[in-house]
C-alpha cells in the first residue's frame, strides 16, 4: 500500500480548492482538470488538483473596443 493514489469526488475536490462544486464541473468539461467517470460521479486524483490550485479568480477583465462601427 505504497503507492495508492487518494481519489477524490467532486464535492471533496470542491471542499479542498475552495471552490463550489460546480467550479469544480466547469474545470473538468474545460478539461483543466483530470478526471475519471465511475458511474455516475466523476473521482479525482489528489495530485490533480495542484493544476487548477493556482488559477486567477474572478472574471477576466472585458476587452474595450476603441473603434466600434455605428
Amino acid at each position: 500500500m505504497g503507492n495508492e493514489e487518494k481519489l477524490l469526488s467532486v464535492r471533496e475536490a470542491a471542499e479542498k480548492l475552495g471552490v463550489n462544486r460546480q467550479r469544480v464541473q466547469q474545470f473538468i468539461e474545460a478539461e483543466r482538470l483530470p478526471a475519471q467517470k465511475v458511474g455516475a460521479y466523476y473521482v479525482i486524483r489528489e495530485s490533480d488538483l495542484e493544476l487548477v490550485r493556482e488559477r486567477k479568480t474572478g472574471r477576466p477583465p472585458k476587452i474595450k473596443e476603441d473603434n466600434k462601427l455605428k
